[in-house]
């Protein structure tokens, strides 16, 4: 199974609104990224991703599905553009601050680390253990 990270800005997308949206999920849209876009391809429903507050809060704040495969960004008027959905699973207990990823020898390697600015990335297996382990998460 493949893990992702969604990066949205609270003020425009948070944690709550997508949790608000319940077992429907919500479309990903507005991604303009090539590489974003080519990881949303790669998605497949059921697998996990991390639900990150970028530019204010800066932390990995929950856990969320891919549901719907990738298909057209309803939010664009280009066929090239397109997302997934994805659905709300779990708060993260304790948010994962960038500061505590950064720091963290077992995290240098993660694309967040690497490439801050990709609004969905990949996250290892071993990565995902790792958070879910420092944000207090159950297995």
């Amino acid at each position: 199974m493949a893990y992702w990270l969604f990066k949205s800005e609270p003020e425009v997308w948070s944690w709550e609104m997508m949790k608000a949206k319940g077992a429907a999920g919500e479309e990903w849209t507005g991604v303009r990224n090539y590489q974003a876009r080519n990881n949303m391809r790669l998605m497949k429903p059921g697998e996990k991703g991390f639900f990150y507050h970028s530019n204010d809060g800066k932390a990995v704040v929950g856990i969320v599905e891919v549901c719907k495969t990738a298909h057209r960004d309803s939010t664009s008027d280009v066929d090239a553009w397109e997302c997934v959905d994805i659905r709300a699973v779990a708060d993260v207990p304790k948010p994962v601050a960038l500061e505590t990823i950064k720091a963290d020898p077992k995290l240098a390697e993660m694309v967040l680390v690497k490439n801050s600015r990709l609004s969905v990335q990949p996250v290892t297996a071993d990565e995902w253990k790792h958070i879910c382990k420092l944000g207090g998460v159950k297995a």
